[in-house]
């Protein structure tokens, strides 16, 4: 994030970069502009950690630069910490993403007389930039020759001691953001929207410049060009955690809402649906809980409106290209639209002809602006890290598009049935943790979980095994219930933990089969069920609705609870999980 404006810039970064911890929360660090003299302060820990440390807020000046990061080269050191600055001091850059000639440039800025501080690949870009600007250039120029030679993805920020900034992105998403009060530039539009909703959207290859609080914009080559300025819609008190004590279980009981609101609305349908109903071929793809949503999705659209999806995960998509045909169409699903994997699976998608349609969050996204038409999910920011809310509004926005296809192609009557039935089912469900206690420690003493479903509800059993990995740090695995005989269950024994998705469908009967098969070899079984079984030796009770297939929505919910509140018991916090960041916009 950098701003430069009439405010004191520190307390202003500082600010922003609380709001966006959630891209990357290892290390920050701020640079300011004082009498033509850069200061730099950073360190490893949250921004409030640090912040209280080193006084990052207290720095002076009117002008600045900062970062939160997620590591990918070098380790989580302060020296690592961005910002990086030059061997004169005369510049410091953030930057996102990463530089894959990072070594072959610093050895030759190295030849050159350039002297390192870090083990990042982000240092190189201020070296660069120097090696250009020291001799002469101007700060175009030097961004410019700086951008020819790096190779890889980014969006970096470089203040100058003269009071300057400058910024250049290429696959990393960067937005200004323009105020009367000064000017902003972004990875992301929470870092300012307190201050403004009018952003600009930077196209890939973009360079911006501000000086004496202007801005030139230039492609990559150089040449002026001009972006429009756009309103943001989200709300900032979105992004506050309120009432509750962490963003993930906000986020998780705002779900009746935002699943009810996205299931309901007709925004965005009738182009989307009018592409899918002209393919000849439909493709699905997204990582992590999206790709869950896309395994869900192809079942809907195969059961509902009669329309065959293949599902291929956005990292493997890359390999699975053949069978891309101008007729074809991908739809990709991302909370963020920023996921480095989808971004590329939907590039050689569109250069091999294929129709772009995008499920997305970020409706200002690089995925949305790529795409031909989009259903965005419409539930506001998400800052904690696992998917929660955005996971049920995908697959809520699934289950509208389908609706509208089955009616207009005459397969299916209205299959959403009574909003107000699955409203009540939602807010029942989500009043459960109350009854978990036991489970909550069962889990948490676990070593191995494993998470059964048939059908519809295999992808929730997956998707409940990451929540578990991802906030509570324990092994947990999803599994088809119909392949226990083909290798699980010889992992079935005494003190294994095992939850099982069953709700009263077609799947109920053959589900109870498979728990006579793990209560024999002495597992221990928790149901996840609208019917109580003298085979669960506990129950996750859930609400009985009238149209089974949107148990989906519902029975993720609990399984949202228990991650939740096992990674409470186990004192981790469960916004910021180790390793991790909310958005992955690198390889």
């Amino acid at each position: 994030m950098g701003y430069s404006g009439k405010d004191n810039a520190a307390s202003i970064l500082v600010d922003g970069l609380k709001l966006m911890e959630y891209r990357g929360y290892d290390s920050v660090g701020v640079a300011t502009i004082k009498d033509e003299k850069i200061l730099i302060s950073k360190g490893v820990g949250k921004v409030a950690e640090v912040n209280q440390r080193l006084g990052l807020e207290k720095m002076e000046g009117s002008i600045g630069i900062g970062h939160t990061r997620w590591a990918t080269h070098g380790g989580v050191t302060d020296g690592n910490a961005h910002p990086h600055s030059t061997c004169q001091g005369d510049i410091a850059v953030v930057h996102n993403g990463i530089i894959e000639n990072y070594q072959e440039l610093k050895n030759e800025l190295i030849m050159q007389g350039h002297s390192f501080r870090s083990q990042t690949d982000s240092e190189v870009i201020a070296h660069l930039l120097e090696e250009k600007y020291s001799k002469g250039s101007s700060i175009k120029q030097a961004i410019v020759e700086a951008c020819k030679k790096l190779r890889g993805s980014y969006a970096f920020v470089a203040a100058f001691k003269d009071g300057a900034m400058a910024a250049a992105r290429w696959e990393e998403p960067l937005i200004i953001g323009v105020s009367p009060e000064g000017l902003f530039i972004s990875s992301d539009v929470l870092g300012f929207l307190k201050f403004t909703d009018n952003a600009i959207f930077l196209d890939n290859g973009d360079i911006a410049v501000i000086e004496d609080n202007n801005i030139a914009l230039y492609d990559i080559g150089g040449s002026p060009v001009s972006r429009p300025i756009t309103p943001v819609a989200w709300e900032l008190g979105a992004a506050n955690k309120g009432k509750y004590e962490h963003h993930t279980l906000k986020e998780i009981n705002e779900q009746t809402r935002t699943t009810i609101n996205r299931i309901s609305s007709r925004n965005g349908l009738d182009e989307f649906c009018k592409i899918i109903s002209q393919a000849e071929h439909v493709f699905l793809t997204g990582s992590g809980s999206s790709h869950h949503v896309a395994l869900l999705a192809r079942r809907i659209f195969s059961r509902f409106a009669k329309i065959q999806a293949s599902v291929i995960v956005s990292s493997e998509f890359q390999y699975e290209f053949d069978s891309i045909t101008p007729n074809s169409v991908l739809i990709a699903i991302s909370q963020s639209g920023e996921s480095a994997d989808v971004l590329n699976s939907v590039k050689k998608a569109k250069e091999m002809g294929a129709k772009i349609l995008s499920i997305v969050n970020v409706t200002t996204s690089s995925l949305a602006r790529m795409s031909d038409a989009i259903v965005a999910i419409e539930c506001g920011p998400e800052i904690g890290v696992a998917a929660t809310k955005s996971f049920t509004g995908q697959l809520a926005a699934i289950y509208a598009i389908a609706n509208q296809l089955a009616k207009s192609l005459q397969h299916h009557d209205d299959m959403i049935g009574d909003l107000d039935e699955l409203s009540s089912a939602l807010d029942m469900t989500l009043s459960s943790y109350h009854n978990m206690a036991k489970i909550v420690e069962l889990t948490s003493n676990a070593n191995n979980i494993y998470l059964l479903g048939r059908s519809m509800h295999y992808p929730i059993a997956l998707e409940g095994a990451l929540k578990l990995k991802e906030l509570a740090y324990i092994h947990a695995e999803g599994l088809a219930a119909g392949e226990l005989k083909h290798g699980p269950l010889a992992l079935m024994e005494k003190n294994v933990l095992v939850l099982v998705l069953n709700p009263t469908d077609n799947t109920y009967e053959e589900t109870l089969h498979n728990i006579h098969e793990i209560k024999a070899r002495g597992a221990t079984v928790i149901g996840v069920s609208d019917r109580n079984s003298d085979l669960y030796d506990h129950w996750i009770e859930l609400p009985k609705i009238k149209e089974d297939h949107l148990y989906p929505l519902i029975e993720v919910v609990p399984l949202q609870i228990l991650a939740y509140l096992v990674a409470v018991s186990r004192k981790v916090d469960p916004d910021y999980p180790r390793n991790l960041a909310k958005s992955v916009t690198v390889k």
